[in-house]
């Protein structure tokens, strides 16, 4: 009989959902991943992506070895190197550039491939090793930056309610958000308010999977959410039904902001958003009435210029309706505020020999092009393919041909980013080496132990640092700390909510709750801000307003750009992982746009048909989809697929390098686009020019 085991670990994707995982091993290879039965949040399910893990970091085009770059960047040829000879020519080179142009000429670039504080975004994989050297510091602003910014200017973090407490709502909004591809579990705990009776509402310029099973859609206009919730308010106030008591004592600026809620009656913020005026009256009335009311909003809500007055905003509602002081009520918007993982202990920014200045994570081109005193020299990227998932496409593919840039990657696979790499160190998948994560989505912490050894001459990011450490002579005795030293080191705090929570539990358990009251009201006696209370009106960024899309509110753009689009979650991807699956990009259909039937008329267009997406910055090819879940005037699309497989750009040629009003994050949805046609390709000649299409399979990748 086979020896066989499980082995407890975590899903390092950048979801809120943080799913603890049960990997079974059998004499030694991985054999089957399933959801944690006993997770609360988890419940024994993954997602259609991480369904697919094993079989993915089985396939055959997995980077298992050092390789060292033989064509021209951008090509994608290299050949392999041994481990010694990959780290002497790194460091050779990190050395030179320091010295040449010091530290900062060095920008370690994280990205969300995985949110391990150990090997990924959240924390260690090699911060110390750049603080050491005074590289730059990163901006990892490109996820959620704007809508924490917004969240922190009204309640002091990015912290909200428990998702879980969604189950205790009688009235859940659904805001921006399409849990039934990006985040599912939380699904589970909508259903339960439903069950109790609960009215299920989604807000999204999207008809969405999730949409589709709400009792009820509005599709506002992107990026004017802000001016949604504002609508909403002045029926609520306009109907006695804020609670004044909540307002007195947990408030700060609630009399100037009422003054503003007067400025946004339902037919102006029908002109601004698009949704009928007696749609917002009616949902303004349903909230005025229902206690509690949970609003879910997640990331893509928060990707234009004003979304982190959209934030702010949304936040409004429960404080004017006194929900924050109810268990079922609030904005769950990422719990990670909640975290109190002793990070300063693990980052060690102390290190640093002076302090640095930062570079902007979504701003990649503009930081290899354009920022000097001193420009970038090397750049390491890590969990990260910006190539594929950064905005302004074209420009970061100008910086990252720069023959002077020394340009290293960790990855698993021959991503975009890869093809202009000079050396690719091969990085080990989640069940092949140890992390700690949170999920930005509940409560929970989880240990990911390592299930199987790495393939080839995989790596953990940790340990890769180490090694670099070690030969470039290093001598800072942090830089060679254990994986566990690591972990133990952040979970040492001394905050309450952390009371219980040790390594040796985690490993033993896979997860542990953090010590949080229970129920979980974290805002029912006051706020972490400034005044102790809700911030209507906050010192650093003033009265809470909306602030309109830039590029989609631009008239003169869109005379030029008629429709807006929204490059959203793919429900087969997450970011660019999983799109070289090749059951994955089948599932997918392609890279697609979908368009309004009145829109694809007023161009000619027919279902099925290539089209070109672009504007002044770049375009990408797709299959138009006709279709009545797109409201006229938006163009809609997904995000994460490879540009070399889906014929040489994605959805982020088109999106320019912008700051939102808070936080700096990136504008994914605020961008303008015209949709054309392209020439159908040249029929084959000779005996298979009458052959069916569909025997030959599909032109569309994976097809």
């Amino acid at each position: 009989m086979p020896s066989e085991l499980t082995v407890l670990g975590a899903c390092p994707l950048d979801c809120p959902d943080g799913c603890s995982w049960v990997v079974t091993v059998r004499d030694g290879a991985a054999v089957r991943l399933r959801g944690n039965p006993a997770h609360p949040y988890t419940r024994g399910a993954l997602c259609a992506k991480v369904n697919r893990w094993l079989e993915r970091a089985a396939q055959p085009d997995r980077i298992q070895y050092p390789l060292r770059r033989v064509g021209a960047k951008g090509e994608g040829r290299f050949e392999r190197v041994g481990w010694d000879e990959a780290l002497d020519e790194i460091a050779a080179r990190l050395e030179d550039v320091v010295r040449e142009h010091g530290g900062e000429a060095v920008w370690p670039y994280w990205g969300t491939g995985t949110l391990g504080y150990l090997q990924g975004l959240e924390g260690y994989s090699g911060r110390r090793f750049f603080n050491v050297l005074g590289a730059s510091a990163h901006d990892a602003n490109i996820c959620s930056a704007a809508g924490s910014a917004g969240m922190a200017e009204a309640v002091g973090s990015p912290g909200g309610m428990d998702p879980e407490d969604l189950a205790h709502a009688r009235l859940v909004l659904l805001w921006g958000t399409n849990p039934l591809t990006s985040g599912h579990h939380v699904w589970k705990f909508v259903q339960d308010a439903r069950k109790a009776g609960a009215h299920l509402v989604a807000i999204d310029p999207v008809r969405t999977r999730t949409a589709r099973q709400a009792d009820e859609h509005l599709a506002p206009l992107p990026g004017t959410d802000g001016a949604l919730a504002l609508g909403l308010l002045h029926v609520i106030v306009g109907l006695g039904a804020q609670d004044e008591g909540f307002l007195d004592r947990g408030t700060l600026g609630w009399r100037e902001f009422r003054d503003r809620i007067a400025e946004y009656p339902p037919d102006r913020v029908a002109r601004i958003t698009g949704v009928p005026a007696d749609r917002v009256v009616a949902l303004g009335e349903r909230i005025a009435r229902t206690r509690p009311t949970a609003i879910r909003a997640t990331q893509g809500l928060q990707r234009h210029a004003g979304g982190g007055a959209a934030l702010r905003l949304i936040a409004a509602i429960p404080a004017v309706t006194g929900d924050w002081a109810r268990r079922g009520g609030g904005v769950a918007f990422s719990t990670s505020g909640h975290v109190k993982l002793d990070k300063a202990a693990l980052w060690r920014d102390d290190l640093r020999p002076r302090p640095v200045r930062t570079l902007s994570m979504s701003r990649l081109g503009e930081g290899l092009l354009d920022v000097q005193d001193p420009p970038v020299k090397a750049l390491f990227v890590i969990a990260a393919n910006p190539a594929g998932s950064t905005p302004h496409q074209n420009k970061v593919r100008r910086g990252l041909a720069r023959e002077d840039l020394f340009t290293v990657v960790l990855e698993q696979f021959p991503t975009d980013t890869v093809d202009y790499a000079d050396i690719v160190l091969p990085a080990t998948a989640q069940h092949e080496h140890a992390d700690l994560h949170e999920g930005y989505g509940h409560l929970y912490l989880t240990w990911n132990e390592p299930a199987v050894a790495p393939p080839g001459e995989c790596l953990p990011t940790t340990e890769t640092f180490r090694r670099l450490a070690h030969r470039m002579g290093l001598q800072e005795p942090a830089l060679y700390d254990s994986d566990e030293s690591l972990a133990e080191q952040l979970l040492a705090s001394d905050h309450p909510w952390m009371a219980g929570v040790t390594l040796d539990r985690l490993r033993k358990e896979g997860f542990v709750r953090m010590s949080v009251p229970d129920p979980f009201l974290p805002y029912a006696d006051g706020f972490p801000t400034p005044s102790g209370r809700f911030e209507f009106r906050s010192p650093a960024a003033g009265l809470a307003g909306y602030v309109p899309p830039a590029e989609v509110a631009d008239e003169e753009r869109a005379g030029r750009y008629p429709l807006a689009l929204v490059s959203a979650a793919s429900h087969e991807f997450l970011n660019t992982q999983f799109a070289n699956n090749p059951e994955l990009r089948r599932r997918s259909g392609g890279l697609t746009v979908r368009l309004h039937e009145d829109d694809a008329r007023a161009r000619g267009l027919v279902d099925g048909q290539r089209v070109a997406v672009g504007n002044d910055r770049g375009s990408f090819e797709a299959v138009l989809r006709i279709t009545d879940e797109v409201r006229p005037g938006v163009a809609v699309t997904t995000k994460g697929h490879w540009a070399k497989l889906s014929g040489g750009s994605n959805a982020n040629a088109v999106v320019d390098e912008r700051d939102t009003d808070l936080g700096g994050g990136p504008v994914f949805h605020d961008t303008r686009v015209e949709v054309t046609a392209l020439p159908a390709p040249p029929r084959p000649a000779g005996p298979l020019a009458d052959a069916d299409p569909a025997a030959g399979g599909s032109d569309l990748p994976g097809g």
